[in-house]
């Protein structure tokens, strides 16, 4: 049994919707949020990476950062851009691209349901990246950004959705990134009641994406249960908002490396390394793999197709079977010394939505060495890998489309 709570959301105002939309706090780089803040005073940015509106070298930890990001938000209601829905809603959150369509559930999803296991993770958390999104929760009293969340897909919850989504929806715009993004507003009584039913019956969600979110959002839950006297379980911080999407809509793309140097090799001397464990195809006009268990590999102008011989994995474990296991073990631990990808600062990760291109433009400006291209894991094997309580190795997942921020916010308070 798993729980989906009806919320009043902080969201902005129709007209405001496009300026308000803006990337998850985690896609940008500082840099990238910089300008994009700059130019436009109402993104959602100033609040989810508050530190745009601070010098550049002040410290990420600074009060100051999470004061501006409350002063934002105050700003943003005060002056009439954002609203609080008068009455609990779920809301239908569609995200379009070509042929891929994702329409998913948003709603208030309980902390201690976390907290026991029943809503599931497969990503280790970053201590550092958690008291980050701790402040910055717990200083503007509201879960600032959606949780992407997936669930075994249901047919009797599809239905309600496709009667939804025939009406005209609430928001209706195409984000930067050509991603259209559609909102309806679903506040009748009945088909509020028969989601939260039908959601009963589901037996566990799965985290997408926003692990720290959730981890964040637990541990302020957590601080105000201890200081509130009088704790019943009903008050707004006892849930965080998520988007719900059936998993046979959600996909991933793949997470592509790219590394600083070669450890010392020669291009010659990589290539010869990497045979042990691979075969080494030259010429590889694919750029991509199309299967599991390959790899793409850009050095000095070329592209090679590199497959993992037979003998080198365990192919009934579910984590040693994983082509980002088999990357690291592989080649970047033995081979390039990448110890800890996730504190390593030699090794970068692209989204797949950047293309290849964006491999062979690190690697031709000569910023970085070598550049890795993956096949990505699929849903099922993510479901599978936290069904068992085991955690995917570092940078496994790219979900895309991301979900928006600052369109559907949840106030601690409420």
């Amino acid at each position: 049994m798993a729980t989906l709570i009806a919320f009043r959301a902080l969201r902005p105002y129709r007209k405001f919707a496009t300026e308000v939309a803006s990337h998850p706090y985690d896609v940008l780089e500082e840099n990238e949020a910089r300008r994009i803040g700059e130019k436009n005073p109402r993104s959602f940015l100033h609040v989810e990476k508050s530190e745009i509106d601070l010098p550049p070298e002040t410290d990420p930890g600074d009060d100051r950062v999470f004061t501006a990001a409350k002063d934002n938000l105050d700003r943003l209601i005060s002056e009439g851009v954002l609203f609080q829905e008068r009455k609990p809603c779920f809301y239908v959150y569609g995200q379009k691209k070509g042929d891929h369509a994702q329409f998913g559930i948003v709603g208030g999803v309980s902390v201690a349901e976390y907290d026991s296991g029943r809503i599931k993770r497969h990503e280790s958390i970053r201590p550092d990246k958690e008291r980050e999104r701790i402040r910055n929760i717990d200083t503007t009293n509201a879960n600032t950004g959606l949780v992407f969340l997936i669930y075994p897909a249901r047919e009797t919850i599809d239905r309600i959705v496709d009667e939804i989504i025939r009406e005209d929806p609430e928001y209706d715009f195409v984000f930067e990134n050509g991603v259209r993004h559609l909102v309806w507003v679903v506040s009748d009584e009945k088909r509020i009641e028969g989601l939260r039913r039908e959601f009963l019956k589901v037996d566990a969600f799965y985290i997408a994406d926003g692990h720290h979110r959730v981890a964040a959002a637990a541990a302020v839950a957590k601080i105000r249960r201890e200081k509130n006297g009088v704790h019943k379980g009903n008050e707004g911080y006892n849930t965080f908002v998520g988007a719900l999407f059936p998993h046979i809509q959600a996909r991933i793309l793949d997470y592509n490396r790219v590394v600083k140097d070669l450890n010392g090799l020669s291009e010659e001397d990589l290539i010869r390394k990497i045979r042990d464990h691979f075969i080494v195809i030259p010429d590889f006009k694919g750029k991509s793999p199309s299967k599991p268990h390959e790899f793409g590999m850009y050095l000095k102008g070329e592209w090679y197709k590199l497959q993992v011989k037979e003998d080198r994995f365990e192919q009934r474990d579910l984590i040693e079977r994983l082509d980002v296991w088999l990357l690291q073990h592989l080649l970047l631990e033995p081979v390039l010394k990448i110890q800890d990808p996730r504190t390593d600062k030699r090794i970068k990760f692209i989204g797949g939505i950047r293309g290849v291109a964006e491999l062979e433009r690190l690697v031709d400006s000569r910023e970085f060495g070598v550049a890795f291209s993956m096949y990505p894991p699929t849903v099922k094997e993510l479901m599978e890998i936290a069904d068992t309580g085991r955690m995917m190795p570092p940078k496994s997942t790219w979900f895309e489309p991301k979900l928006l921020s600052g369109i559907l916010v949840h106030r601690l308070d409420d």
